[in-house]
């Protein structure tokens, strides 16, 4: 069994034996997709690291013969709060799908959205259970809000600007990088800024006039400049924190103009179901931005780490 396994010297392709567990369902993956999440294990940035490990939390493959995608949130079943303490993650401490043969238990096992081929099904899981519950579950989102999405041009930031504009949202972007902001608009963007040019929150401001629900991963010194951005009664969404801390935020900006600030991550079983039938109902397709052998692991993850991709990187396996 071919698998891409972190031990404490870095990541090998290794042929592993398979032992099947009479609890669980195997699933041959054809597929898998690299999330943040993954290059931050191999970096040593994620709590909880363990060795050996088979990395990966997306994959799309064949179980009982039927095309299948896995859902990665493990043991959060329908509680719309939280998620419980024992709460994992495929990929992490368990072996994930960057293999090509896994077990798993059966109910995180769901048919494949018909419209996808295996590699868009294998870049949908952890980004679009993400941006759904951050989108619909956490910021209440309806077609007449104005939505704004910081970093275009990751799996999460492209999957919630699709399922935005698929319910007829204006969709706006920011980006450090102006082609990203270009591809976005081809999408069927509104438009966007650079964030890396001067008083950038202010011509964003002066373009759009505001937005209802803003949805970021960075925080930081940048997250300041959003709440100028947002409309009073705005919901802020944020499912990560690459920027670090957020320093000088003004709590009046906060309760004067009502806006709330939802954090967010993953989600629960209940809502993987209704991602799967929000995709299949509106033909979504993620985008993918390149595809590599799973024995080109390490060019697949230099180009995560340069942060240039438009789109989800993805594994062939079988």
């Amino acid at each position: 069994m071919k698998s891409l396994i972190l031990k404490e010297s870095g990541l090998h392709i290794e042929n592993k034996p398979f032992i099947p567990n009479s609890a669980t369902k195997i699933m041959e993956f054809s597929n898998a997709s690299i999330n943040h999440r993954d290059l931050w294990i191999v970096k040593g940035q994620y709590a909880g690291i363990k060795f050996p490990v088979i990395l990966g939390s997306d994959g799309a493959g064949k179980c009982d013969g039927e095309e299948v995608i896995l859902n990665p949130s493990v043991n959060w079943i329908s509680d719309p709060n939280t998620q419980p303490k024992n709460y994992e993650i495929i990929g992490l401490p368990n072996d994930g799908t960057f293999t090509e043969v896994g077990c798993f238990n059966p109910v995180l096992i769901n048919p494949k959205p018909g419209h996808l081929s295996m590699a868009e099904a294998a870049a949908l899981p952890l980004a679009g259970l993400t941006a759904y519950r951050l989108l619909f579950s956490r910021c209440k989102l309806t077609q007449y809000d104005k939505v704004l999405i910081v970093g275009i041009g990751g799996g999460v930031a492209l999957l919630a600007a699709q399922f935005a504009l698929a319910i007829g949202c204006e969709v706006w972007v920011i980006s450090g990088e102006d082609e990203k902001i270009e591809k976005a608009k081809a999408m069927g963007v509104k438009d966007g800024v650079n964030y890396k040019s001067d008083n950038w929150h202010k011509d964003l401001l002066l373009k759009s006039g505001g937005f209802d629900v803003i949805i970021d991963s960075a925080g930081g010194r940048q997250f300041t400049q959003l709440a100028s951005v947002a409309n009073a009664g705005a919901r802020i969404g944020i499912y990560g924190g690459t920027l670090g801390k957020i320093p000088e935020l003004s709590p009046q900006i906060i309760f004067w103009k009502q806006i709330s600030i939802l954090g967010s991550t993953m989600g629960n079983h209940q809502e993987f179901k209704e991602m799967l039938s929000f995709v299949n109902t509106y033909k979504i397709k993620p985008v993918i931005d390149s595809i590599y052998s799973l024995e080109d692991f390490k060019s697949a993850f230099e180009r995560m780490d340069q942060g240039k991709q438009f789109g989800k990187i993805v594994f062939e396996i079988i």
